[in-house]
């Protein structure tokens, strides 16, 4: 979720307008896509099943 927000947070500074981001603006939509993709990625992948059958020694 962290990477969602801070992806967002870069998407939203390049698209500030020009005098913000300056030439810093294709960096920023890189970085903000890429944040968004992991963190959707990772709330996309399935979590472990938890093993209740394991015994404890």
């Amino acid at each position: 979720m962290p990477s969602l927000l801070l992806g967002g947070a870069f998407l939203a500074a390049a698209a500030w307008g020009p005098e913000a981001a300056g030439s810093n603006r294709n960096l920023a939509l890189a970085i903000g896509g890429l944040l968004i993709g992991a963190g959707l990625l990772a709330q996309l992948m399935p979590e472990p099943t938890p093993e209740a059958d394991q015994e404890k020694p």
